[in-house]
C-alpha cells in the first residue's frame, strides 16, 4: 500500500511540475527577448553587442594634472651670461653654513664681466672690485692658503694672527688690507649690484629709470662709506646710466622683456642669498666694523 501511495503522489506531482517547468522556460524567453529588444541585441544566439556606434570610452589620467615644466632660458644656462654669474655664487654657498672664498671670487670675476660692457660708468666700481678681488685670490691661493678655504677659516686665523685692523681704524697702506678687510669691502659692493639687478628688473613702466635706481642703491649700499669727492663723482657718472633696455638685452640676449626681466630678477635674487650670508658671518665674527 505504501508503494502505491508513492506512486500516486509522484505521479500528482509531475502532472503539475512539468506544466509550471515550462511556463518559467516561457517567461524567460520573453523576458530574455524583451531585453534584448530594448537595449539593441540582434538574437538570442549572438552576444548582447547594441547596434551603432560603439560608446566613447574616457580615459582617465592617475594622479594629479601636471603643470608645463619651466624651461630655463639660454641666458641662465651654464654658458649663459647671467648662468656664468649665478653659477658660481650658488657654489660658494656651503651646506655647512660658510663661505667658500675661492667659488665667491669667481662669482665676482664673472659680475666684473658682465658689468664692463655696460660702459664707463661701471669703471669706479668694477676696477675697484677686480683690485680687491685679485689682493684676495693671492690670498686663497698663497702659501697660507689652508686658511683661505671659506670666510670663518680666514676670519679665525687672522685673528689668531694679530692680521685684523683695529675696528673703525684704516690702514696706512691699503694693499696690506687683511684678508678680511677686502672680502668686506667686496660684500658692500655687492650689496650695491644686488639692488641695482632687483630694481632694474622690477621696475614698472613709466617709472623711474635706471641711472635713478642704480644711483638710490649706490646711496643705499656704498655712498656712507666712500669720501665725497666719490660721492660726487658717482652722482655725475649716473646721469649717463644704460637705460633699461641696454641692460636686459646684454643680461639675456635675444629673449623678450619679460623673460629677460624675471631672469635678471632671479640673478638679483642669487646675489641676495650671498650677501646674506656673507653678512651674517661677518656680523658674528665682529668684522663689520672694520674701516
Amino acid at each position: 500500500m505504501g508503494v502505491a501511495l508513492l506512486t500516486q503522489v509522484s505521479r500528482r506531482y509531475f502532472r503539475h511540475a512539468i506544466p509550471l517547468a515550462v511556463l518559467s522556460l516561457l517567461l524567460l524567453y520573453l523576458c530574455a527577448r524583451s531585453f534584448r529588444v530594448v537595449s539593441g541585441c540582434r538574437s538570442w544566439a549572438q552576444s548582447c553587442n547594441p547596434e551603432g556606434p560603439p560608446p566613447v570610452q574616457v580615459r582617465r589620467q592617475s594622479g594629479p594634472l601636471e603643470a608645463p615644466k619651466w624651461k630655463e632660458p639660454p641666458c641662465e644656462g651654464p654658458q649663459g651670461v647671467l648662468g656664468r654669474v649665478m653659477e658660481p655664487f650658488r657654489a660658494s654657498l656651503n651646506p655647512e653654513g660658510d663661505l667658500a672664498l675661492s667659488q665667491y671670487l669667481a662669482g665676482w670675476r664673472a659680475l666684473v664681466r658682465f658689468l664692463t660692457p655696460l660702459g664707463s660708468i661701471f669703471a669706479f666700481a668694477t676696477d675697484e672690485a677686480s683690485a680687491k678681488v685679485t689682493a684676495l685670490e693671492a690670498r686663497v691661493h698663497g702659501p697660507e692658503a689652508v686658511h683661505y678655504s671659506s670666510l670663518a677659516a680666514m676670519a679665525a686665523w687672522e685673528r689668531r694672527a694679530g692680521l685684523l685692523e683695529r675696528p673703525g681704524v684704516a690702514p696706512r697702506d691699503p694693499a696690506r688690507s687683511s684678508g678680511s678687510r677686502t672680502l668686506l669691502l667686496l660684500h658692500r659692493a655687492l650689496r650695491w649690484s644686488q639692488l641695482c639687478l632687483h630694481r632694474v628688473a622690477a621696475a614698472t613702466p613709466g617709472g623711474p629709470d635706471a641711472g635713478v635706481q642704480c644711483g638710490d642703491a649706490y646711496r643705499t649700499a656704498l655712498a656712507p662709506h666712500h669720501p665725497w669727492l666719490v660721492r660726487q663723482a658717482a652722482r655725475l657718472a649716473f646721469l649717463a646710466f644704460p637705460g633699461r633696455g641696454r641692460w636686459l638685452g646684454l643680461a639675456c640676449p635675444g629673449a623678450g622683456e619679460t623673460e629677460a626681466r624675471a631672469a635678471l630678477a632671479r640673478a638679483a635674487a642669487t646675489l641676495e642669498a650671498v650677501y646674506n650670508r656673507t653678512q651674517g658671518l661677518l656680523a658674528e665674527r665682529g668684522l663689520l666694523g672694520l674701516a
